[in-house]
């Protein structure tokens, strides 16, 4: 007896079919698979820090597993984290925030998630950075929100514009999303900047702001982190996004935390409650060690970054056709190669990759307004970013001369 073959297909609903992706994994994919070919590849594409995990963290966790903490946690996360993440807080901003309503996620995306989750829907617009992360344009396209980009200049610094910001915000604007310091480009908005923008908010009282502080101590050049929970007349609708996958070099462990406005909490915990369950318990006592424990690593994971900044910067800025502004925050270099002749900054990162053997993400991967520049992550040895760099003039040099 034989079955019918069914010709009946799966779909999911329209909304999957507007989900984006962040193509530094898919670079990643492709990388690896050069490698496993016998490819020699250097990876500037991935923003993940080249360090261990500090000792005394990964000690927590083991020392929590092994004194039985295997099972569920409340859903916000453990109480002592929470009161630890307050107490971070107050120690690096001299600000005060109420614990109880923290929220411990896995990863810093799920907060992006939640928020334009509860915010975004048909009819309304979401702001957000280009170039920025590429998750946020994503998921409001998912919600079937309409995505408005705010413009980050290089001649701004890749700071975000206050006044390009409130310009763009109509009675439909839900939400505005921050990053300082930034994800694709290493800008930090300057803190007279956020001040116009919360000054102008003032006249928009139906939008709420998310804040994306994730590289919030990724500082270089003297400059100082503006965080948005320094201004109490928008407390009432900040959600603050933040976590330890970058400060302590923890990206596996996928840990985050939130702040949530009183309005939103409860729906922040019942979407915790209805997709995650809690993060694993043995991961927060990790985190809890890496907030109460000795923080000269990072100190010294910052100080390398730094050396690493100068080095990758020059080495941009002597390729040919190549112009690098310095980054002053994070962990990138965003250089415009319009000088190059290539017209296609993905193309170019794509021949980069192939030919060169160096992994690095095109400008429009992170927005419409990222054609021109591609993206180098310089969490990687300085050995490695100095072949990379070698690599890529050779390759500009070769292009030129064809």
């Amino acid at each position: 007896m034989t079955s019918a073959k069914s010709h009946f297909q799966l779909h999911p609903i329209e909304a999957f079919n507007r989900i984006g992706e962040e193509n530094a994994f898919a670079v990643l994919a492709r990388a690896a698979a050069l490698a496993a070919q016998g490819r020699d590849i250097i990876n500037l594409g991935i923003g993940q820090p080249d360090f261990s995990t500090p000792a005394h963290i990964v000690e927590a966790a083991i020392r929590a597993l092994r004194d039985g903490h295997h099972g569920y946690t409340p859903s916000i996360g453990i109480e002592p984290l929470r009161v630890a993440v307050a107490a971070d807080v107050h120690r690096r901003f001299g600000t005060e925030i109420d614990p109880g309503r923290v929220v411990i996620v896995p990863g810093g995306k799920v907060t992006m998630f939640s928020a334009i989750l509860m915010l975004g829907e048909p009819g309304a617009e979401i702001l957000y950075p280009d170039p920025g992360f590429p998750i946020y344009r994503s998921m409001i396209e998912f919600t079937g929100a309409t995505p408005v980009p705010v413009p980050i200049r290089e001649e701004n610094g890749f700071g975000f514009s206050a006044e390009e910001a409130l310009a763009l915000i109509t009675p439909r604007t839900r939400l505005v999303i921050l990053n300082s310091p930034a994800n694709p480009t290493g800008g930090v908005t300057p803190k007279a900047e956020i001040d116009a923008f919360v000054a102008g908010l003032e006249k928009h009282p139906h939008v709420a702001i998310l804040s994306d502080e994730i590289y919030d101590q990724f500082l270089f050049d003297g400059e100082q982190h503006t965080t948005l929970l320094a201004y109490p007349e928008i407390r009432d609708r900040l959600i603050l996004l933040n976590g330890w996958s970058k400060t302590y070099a923890m990206t596996g462990w996928r840990l985050g935390w939130a702040l949530w406005p009183p309005g939103l909490f409860e729906a922040a915990r019942k979407l915790a409650v209805n997709a995650w369950s809690c993060v694993n318990a043995p991961a927060q006592y990790g985190a809890l060690a890496a907030l109460t424990g000795p923080q000269d690593c990072v100190a010294e994971m910052v100080a390398e970054f730094d050396r690493r900044r100068h080095l990758v910067v020059a080495g941009l800025n002597a390729l040919p056709g190549v112009s690098c502004a310095v980054p002053k925050g994070a962990f990138y270099a965003f250089p415009n190669i319009r000088g190059t002749g290539w017209t296609s900054a993905k193309k170019l990162a794509a021949a980069l990759l192939d030919d060169a053997g160096v992994a690095t993400i095109g400008g429009p991967d992170f927005g419409v307004f990222g054609e021109g520049y591609i993206r180098l992550s310089y969490a990687n040895s300085a050995e490695n970013i100095t072949r990379a760099l070698e690599r890529m003039g050779a390759f500009l040099n070769e292009a030129r001369a064809a």
